[in-house]
């Protein structure tokens, strides 16, 4: 159907626990943005979250990484767009200013989520 796709660096203001890490939070707020542009494109209207289910945390997100995050229209309703997000880490911070591209890109979170749009007049 459509599928949209970010990169975000992930800034060390945002890091929340030893280690660089930041909260699963980081994640879903990104989602967000993703399903706010899916709605925009498909239906002209910034759409409203209405759910999230099956969030999985797979993998840690630490300050310094690139992150890229992709969410694809899985099903249309009427007003309704089900959405599969997933979070992939594609750079990873090392040390200091230091990162490195991944040769396989890290999976860190996915969910599926449901936005709702207004009823077409």
């Amino acid at each position: 159907m459509i599928t949209v796709t970010h990169r975000r660096y992930v800034p060390y203001s945002h890091a929340h626990y030893a280690g660089n890490l930041v909260d699963g939070a980081y994640s879903l707020g990104l989602f967000g943005d993703v399903a706010t542009e899916v709605c925009i494109q498909l239906d002209g209207d910034e759409g409203l979250f209405a759910s999230y289910s099956d969030v999985q945390f797979k993998a840690p997100v630490q300050a310094g990484d690139v992150l890229e995050i992709t969410g694809n229209v899985v099903h249309m309703g009427n007003r309704s767009r089900r959405i599969y997000f997933e979070s992939k880490v594609v750079c990873r911070g090392t040390e200091g200013s230091a990162a490195r591209v991944l040769d396989e890109p890290i999976v860190a979170v996915t969910a599926v989520g449901t936005v709702v749009v207004p009823a077409h007049s």
